[in-house]
């Protein structure tokens, strides 16, 4: 029999966490540019602009350029102390990979479900994810080091005080600029080929890609509050235009870009996973397809890696581990492709989602609240996807955009293994602004559909399973709702009867979806109370706090499935997969059977699709014996829970809210 990979990234992935040369004063005083009149205190939330100004006019750096890498790489924010994804840390994201992920987890940790979720096969368990050598990390995850010996301020300050941060980032963007043997100049055009080399890229369509990003930025001019209060302005500078040739005197490599399927506002590069047989009729990590002509692409699927980008790519080249279609680099959104669309990854857990879905890793971790992801990295995924859905016909939603958390289990049984990432701390909200299609209200107040929209930087409800230790997780923003059996704080969370079966009460550990409903999902409602909305969720009433002043779902219109007349319940399914007599004689009948929820008479859940039956049948390393089986029943995927199931087309009514 044929081996398989487990379908989570483990119960590591759902339980374990990752664990001066200058006067000191010019670290404190906001200088020239933003410098208060005589004897004016600086306001608090004001000092970071005159930081910038600072260290712009020290290192004799354009405060535009400044403004727009800092932008690029943290949108401004401190992450007081905390690194990102990738080891970087403060509003210049300095990197300092050494340090940061000594303890950081591994990617695709071994768990208990089959990654594809098909019965068909015996399971695979693939070794365990290597841990690389200090040694092995390259220049663009050790730029702090750099900058500490650029400035002398010591690694920890630089890690610590964002100040000294940016101190340290303006230095090196000088130094950039010095060694392609340019004059530091007060001209923002000048500076396009320092940028590209503050990237860390190793590649030129990197490279100039990241620079193309920050100089939009400061064409287009950015304006936000920080995570610690601060408001700064990049003024817009719309005529700006660099020479983008700059690039070509770094002597960057050029990236195999044969065979990917990349938009071009992206730099993207060619990293094969292979399609090899070894062993006794095993193989791995994929299974090759015809798709679309022989099955429709539903979805696309958003992972995040749990370990390093190094460590990711040599798992996806690892024919006896598991696959999917990209990766992307958090210091620089590099992406990687692994496999052609039109074949199949064993990514997701369900084999039914497997064979409609493209799946997109992302170098991160969910249970470290505070390993943020860069503002590249949301930017190149983003072009991505929106690239992908436009090719495949897919809407921009997030019945079509999934997460990894969103896919249900195949059958039952496998719902406690199944995956959480990339968790509550992935900004849903902004990704959908970068996709261009920002989660607004679509319909009045009142209306029976509403798609859940916190403040992503205020929303900061309490999780735990972070550490070991039990401690609760590290105060963050979120894209997740608490939900409650009762218009109350004090009231119990809703249980998940799929995710124990015993019936034990939901708790607020970070894998725990039981009672979260997370940003872009929409559902019916099913009541309102003061500031309290309730939903219909896994076959309960769900509720949440929504007050109108700071409302954390906003009204929308939507397609609704319910019971037919006469039906006291429904069952509820993890797959689409066809009726018994669609199989031929020669492909085993997969059984369809339900799942423990039920939807019951009177509840309504919003619809994401409409499908017809089928499933690939693909046990073999040898292509012939693949085939697509098609049914004639018809299925509904809908918003069930924090993850989508699927009702019989014949089993339920369709309604519309909100029109």
């Amino acid at each position: 029999m044929r081996r398989t990979a487990p379908d989570q990234k483990s119960a590591a992935h759902r339980h374990l966490p990752k664990s001066g040369l200058l006067a000191s004063a010019a670290l404190l005083l906001p200088l020239l540019g933003a410098a208060p009149s005589s004897g004016a205190e600086v306001p608090g939330y004001a000092r970071l602009q005159g930081t910038f100004a600072a260290a712009a006019a020290e290192s004799h750096v354009p405060q535009s350029v400044l403004l727009g890498v800092a932008y690029l790489q943290s949108r401004w924010d401190a992450h007081p102390g905390t690194p990102s994804v990738s080891g970087g840390y403060g509003p210049m994201h300095l990197t300092d990979a050494r340090t940061a992920l000594a303890t950081a987890g591994q990617h695709h940790s071994q768990g208990g479900e089959d990654p594809r979720g098909d019965a068909a096969r015996a399971t695979l368990t693939p070794h365990p994810a290597p841990v690389p050598k200090s040694t092995e990390l390259p220049a663009r995850l050790t730029t702090l080091e750099h900058a500490a010996r650029l400035t002398g301020i010591p690694a920890r300050q630089l890690r610590t005080d964002p100040a000294a941060n940016v101190r340290g980032g303006a230095a090196l963007l000088a130094d950039a600029q010095r060694r392609l043997g340019k004059s530091l100049s007060d001209d923002p055009a000048d500076w396009y080929g320092a940028v590209a080399r503050f990237s860390g890229a190793d590649d030129s369509a990197t490279a100039a890609g990241y620079a193309d990003d920050v100089f939009a930025v400061i064409r287009d001019g950015a304006h936000r509050t920080t995570d610690t209060g601060q408001r700064i302005t990049l003024t817009a500078d719309p005529g700006l235009a660099p020479d983008a040739r700059q690039v070509t005197a770094m002597g960057l490599r050029k990236a195999k870009t044969d065979g990917t399927e990349c938009p071009k506002t992206v730099a993207c590069e060619w990293v094969p996973a292979p399609y090899a047989e070894f062993g006794d009729g095993d193989y791995g990590n994929h299974d090759l397809a015809d798709r679309p002509h022989d099955q429709h692409v539903d979805a696309i699927v958003i992972h995040d890696t749990e370990g390093s980008w190094d460590v990711s790519l040599k798992l996806v080249q690892d024919p006896t581990y598991l696959g999917w279609h990209y990766t992307v680099r958090s210091t620089d959104g590099h992406i990687a492709e692994h496999m052609q669309t039109k074949d199949v990854g064993w990514q997701a857990g369900n084999w039914y989602v497997n064979a409609h879905s493209i799946g997109i890793e992302h170098e991160g971790f969910l249970t470290d609240p505070d390993a943020w992801y860069t503002e590249e990295m949301y930017r190149a995924s983003a072009r991505l996807v929106a690239y992908l859905a436009d090719k495949y016909d897919l809407p921009l939603d997030r019945q079509h955009i999934l997460g990894h958390d969103t896919v249900p289990a195949t059958t039952g049984s496998g719902i406690p293994a199944m995956h959480t990432d990339p968790g509550p701390y992935w900004d849903w909200a902004h990704y959908f602004e970068l996709l261009g299609k920002p989660l607004r209200a679509t319909a009045p107040n009142g209306s029976g559909v509403v798609t859940i929209r916190p403040d992503y930087a205020t929303n900061q409800p309490a999780y735990t399973g972070c550490t070991t230790a039990g401690e609760p997780c590290a105060a963050h923003g979120s894209s997740e709702v608490r939900l409650h059996t009762e218009p109350s704080d004090d009231a119990p969370l809703l249980k998940d009867i799929g995710l124990r079966p015993g019936g034990e009460d939901s708790t607020i550990d970070v894998n725990d979806m039981g009672s979260r409903a997370s940003t872009g999902q929409s559902y019916a409602v099913a009541d309102r109370k003061g500031d309290w909305t309730a939903i219909w969720f896994l076959g309960q009433k769900a509720w949440f706090k929504n007050p109108a002043k700071h409302p954390a779902a906003v009204p929308t219109t939507g397609v609704l499935v319910t019971p037919k007349a006469g039906k006291s319940e429904v069952p509820v399914y993890g797959r689409a997969y066809p009726e018994a007599s669609a199989y031929p004689a020669d492909v085993p009948v997969q059984a369809v059977s339900p799942m423990p929820y039920k939807l019951l008479a009177g509840q309504k859940y919003v619809v994401g699709n409409k499908v017809t039956s089928e499933y690939y049948y693909a046990v073999t390393f040898d292509t012939a014996s693949h085939k697509v089986v098609r049914g004639t029943d018809v299925y509904y995927e809908i918003q069930f829970a924090h993850r989508v199931e699927y009702v019989r087309a014949a089993d339920v009514d369709v309604v519309h809210a909100g029109r």
